[in-house]
């Protein structure tokens, strides 16, 4: 949505009012625009694309059958570990349930309340999801587990609990994998265990990497129900089962505070990508509009939706219809560069190379990227002395005598 703008002589803006009627003052040229923001795929590399929903439904059908079976295993052998993956499969189902809700509510049409929509939504939903697995998945198991340590009870038909924990590792791999065709976009170099992680900590859709979280989690916790059953099958000590419980709750602990750490951080706003900016920098300046771009600040309104703020140099002969022109130009090269950046805000100044607070993330952010500097990068802040480190210079040698 292009910003309403007003310039008031070289490099100065007013507010995003116009005068009564829509006509401009004496001594202003003002000019509104006003576009509908287009709902387009995002292509942000290391961002979850909108077809996430694929890996959602494969882990909800995968973990309402998984819960079922464990059910039905725990019922004919009590065992704690297959209770307490029960309950992590209907934890895991009612997350994906959540996701899916969390996806249908950021859809909702801006309102006055709201007026930048709802896409963050799918972000507080993502909490939420930690917390279940957090209070419902990790808190049950480690009790559970505690439980039968103090009070151990025998586990009868110990090879029926196998054959259901090989049938759930099966339908968890299945959901693994399609979470894992769904996150290649990540890309880069390296194992598939470091693309996972580099995946998550860069998405800024929390569906993909919550289903890569839990799905994970549930494997590892397979393995530990697994070994809780054959130990307390061969040792005949029925506290192993109790162990296995323990070191499931444990794990979806860790799992549920990885998954709330990373999601709180989408949740306070995240900016786009180094390579989203990067294009959005490469956009503004790729005319004669825009001389550079003197500070750039973007943040993600949700997952397919783009905010990005900037101040922009222009030459101080141009006339304010020139200005708003450029600007309205140059709007249209980011969008079609980048087309989540549903948001445009350009504010156009002139440059004064004195002014640049280098502290600033925003300027460093549009130094860093700019195509018309000659290094990309952002200048380094001069290192405060420490003592005994400042060069001090020899005196100068004394003028020599007169011949």
């Amino acid at each position: 949505m292009d910003a309403p703008c007003a310039v008031v002589g070289p490099g100065t803006v007013s507010g995003d009012e116009r005068p009564a009627g829509g006509h401009s003052e004496p001594g202003f040229e003002t000019s509104e625009f006003e576009h509908e923001p287009e709902r387009r795929e995002q292509h942000e590399p290391g961002a979850s694309h909108g077809s996430g929903m694929r890996a959602v439904i494969a882990a909800l059908g995968a973990n309402l059958g998984i819960a079922a079976t464990k059910f039905a295993a725990f019922l004919i052998t009590g065992s704690a570990s297959m209770l307490a993956e029960s309950v992590h499969s209907v934890a895991d189902s009612g997350n994906q349930a959540l996701l899916l809700l969390g996806r249908s509510r950021a859809q909702r049409p801006e309102t006055e309340e709201h007026q930048f929509g709802f896409g963050s939504e799918r972000y507080f939903y993502g909490f939420v999801v930690a917390v279940v697995l957090f209070t419902v998945g990790a808190a049950f198991s480690v009790y559970e587990g505690m439980e039968r340590i103090l009070h151990p009870e025998k586990i009868t038909s110990p090879v029926v609990a196998l054959v259901v924990l090989g049938i759930a590792a099966v339908l968890e791999g299945f959901s693994f994998r399609t979470a894992i065709i769904e996150s290649r976009q990540a890309g880069g170099a390296g194992s598939i265990g470091q693309r996972i992680i580099r995946f998550i900590r860069r998405a800024k859709a929390p569906e993909v990497p919550a289903v890569l979280l839990e799905d994970s989690a549930a494997l590892i916790g397979l393995t530990f129900a697994l070994l809780g059953v054959v130990l307390t099958w061969v040792t005949r000590d029925d506290r192993w089962d109790g162990v296995g419980s323990l070191g499931i709750g444990v794990l979806l602990g860790c799992f549920a505070v990885i998954l709330a750490i990373e999601t709180k951080s989408l949740l306070i706003g995240e900016s786009a990508s180094a390579d989203v900016e990067r294009s959005i920098v490469t956009a503004l300046e790729d005319g004669p509009e825009v001389e550079r771009v003197i500070h750039l600040r973007t943040l993600h309104l949700g997952p397919e939706t783009l905010l990005v703020a900037a101040k922009i140099a222009v030459s101080r002969t141009q006339s304010a219809a020139a200005v708003v022109a450029g600007i309205d130009t140059a709007e249209r090269r980011v969008r079609a560069a980048v087309p989540i950046a549903e948001l445009i805000y350009l504010e156009p100044d002139v440059y004064q190379d004195s002014r640049a607070d280098l502290t600033d993330p925003a300027v460093r952010a549009a130094r860093r990227f700019s195509p018309r500097l000659p290094s990309r990068t952002a200048p380094r802040l001069p290192s405060r002395p420490t003592p005994g480190s400042v060069r001090r210079d020899p005196p100068p040698s004394p003028p020599p005598p007169p011949s």
